[in-house]
């Protein structure tokens, strides 16, 4: 029997990935769709978190992706949180649970290492079955605010530490974002 293994990314999964994030996110007017260039420039900068890459393989094949990445709420370096994206699942291996598996996979290890928020720009209806709510409702606005319900947070459980409530304010990404 086959079974989904979840795993965080490793060096020899960028030429993997970049063919599921291609074929995921294709359209008729790129040769390339951004997010296969998104995931390529932020593993290069200070939000790259390896452990928070996670990859779902199928019978020795690497068929989804979920990535969570450092992103700042107020000033750099004032409260952090995590974007997650992109998230994709190669076209035959869609609508049969590997996606749900992945993304719930990266928000469990983003609690394991005690992380209080998440943002995603995505469809509600997908997001909603994760927690994902409006984020403008948790105060938290970025270049993507407009587009309204897509943008979405979610508050991850508290850590033993017993921290405060989530921030609040303007997220501010890392610079690859502003190619998407």
């Amino acid at each position: 029997m086959t079974t989904l293994r979840l795993r965080p990314e490793s060096p020899a999964d960028a030429g993997p990935l970049r063919r599921v994030l291609g074929a995921a996110f294709a359209r008729p007017d790129v040769q390339t769709p951004p997010e296969v260039g998104l995931v390529d420039d932020l593993r290069g900068t200070d939000a790259w978190l390896p452990e928070l890459a996670m990859v779902a393989e199928y019978g020795g094949e690497v068929v989804g992706y979920a990535l969570l990445t450092r992103v700042w709420v107020g000033d750099i370096g004032a409260a952090p949180a995590l974007v997650l994206g992109p998230v994709a699942v190669a076209p035959h291996r869609q609508r049969v649970g590997h996606g749900t598996a992945v993304v719930q996979a990266a928000l469990d290890a983003a609690t394991e290492l005690g992380e209080r928020l998440v943002v995603v720009l995505g469809d509600p209806a997908y997001y909603r079955r994760f927690g994902f709510g409006p984020a403008d409702r948790m105060g938290l606005t970025s270049p993507w605010s407009g587009l309204g319900e897509p943008w979405q947070a979610l508050t991850l459980p508290p850590s033993a530490s017993g921290e405060g409530p989530p921030p609040t304010g303007e997220v501010l990404f890392p610079p690859p974002w502003s190619k998407v």
